[in-house]
């Protein structure tokens, strides 16, 4: 990450920790407007950065639980605001920081569980080369598993995507985006050939939740239940996830563009049987026959490991 943006991050954080330290709300879009970015890279911020503090959503506002406020001092502040743009994210940096800021203050009353992040030990190398590729405008190539064995690819590198705590090199491979897992990248090594970025589609990887992309993104309507409904309130658990309507009972009716099954079928199974997908039909239809399956080959176990059955034959 470039230092300018960086520090344009750590001043970020550490204005918004300080309003909310002080028992200031934060508006989203009153942030954007103050710091030049968008609405969703303040909602990012919140929901992730500061996931693990006790915050209060109120009329679209957040603001710290009151049994919180004051308990951060300035070097508090900014040594947090320091490391949570980049702690637990970069290879070379360790979540241990942000353990003993926290654990003195707040232990008695929280108890705190952040992301697992993808360890990257060993790839520190690799990762300062392709982000320096990046920032050049050099095109990579490397070598990544395919279905068949191992592919080389060469491709345009635009961004280093972090989602959940794992990283995804997105990079324009023969006029399209398409996404990698770095820890699965092979040998990359940056070639002396100049690209241009492409700025569609460096704006859709800013305003798109999850990495996987589409010409032709799959529409997804989901109804929750009321005991797995405020969970979707709180935060997206589905990227691009928009909330269509709320129910008497509790319940909701939620949507989201993907760019791939795999964006919506883990959560969905996850929640079974607080979720159901309403459409489109061949997930429903998909979902369905993996569950089927599941217990007709959880049966077979069963049936084979009885202990009883054993004995009687």
């Amino acid at each position: 990450m470039a230092s300018g943006s960086h520090d344009t991050l750590v001043q970020r954080l550490a204005m918004m920790l300080v309003k909310l330290n002080q028992g200031e709300s934060l508006d989203p879009r009153a942030l954007a407007q103050q710091f030049g970015v968008n609405v969703r890279t303040i909602q990012r911020d919140i929901n992730e950065r500061f996931g693990y503090l006790p915050l209060e959503k109120i009329d679209g506002s957040y603001r710290m639980t009151p049994a919180f406020l004051g308990r951060l001092t300035l070097k508090d502040i900014d040594r947090f605001a320091a490391l949570a743009g980049v702690a637990g994210l970069f290879p070379s940096l360790s979540v241990d920081f942000l353990r003993d800021i926290f654990d003195a203050r707040v232990e008695p009353a929280l108890l705190v569980k952040g992301h697992h992040y993808e360890d990257l030990r060993g790839k520190e190398r690799a990762f300062k080369d392709i982000e320096r590729a990046i920032v050049a405008c050099r095109r990579v190539r490397f070598a990544y598993p395919s279905s068949s064995g191992s592919k080389t690819y060469e491709a345009d590198p635009h961004k280093l995507v972090n989602i959940k705590g794992v990283w995804y090199l997105a990079a324009r491979h023969e006029g399209r985006l398409k996404t990698f897992s770095f820890s699965k990248l092979d040998l990359p090594v940056v070639t002396d050939a100049v690209f241009e970025p492409d700025p569609k589609l460096l704006e859709q990887l800013q305003t798109d939740d999850g990495i996987w992309t589409s010409d032709k993104p799959i529409e997804v309507v989901l109804m929750v239940d009321a005991q797995a409904a405020p969970y979707f309130r709180r935060r997206k658990l589905i990227a691009n996830q928009v909330i269509d309507k709320e129910f008497a009972d509790g319940g909701l009716i939620v949507s989201a563009k993907v760019g791939h099954a795999n964006q919506v079928l883990p959560i969905v199974r996850y929640w079974i049987p607080h979720l159901r997908v309403i459409s489109p039909d061949a997930m429903a239809s998909q979902l369905e026959y993996d569950l089927l399956e599941f217990v007709k080959a959880f049966r077979l176990r069963a049936s084979n490991s009885n202990p009883l059955k054993s004995m009687s034959q």
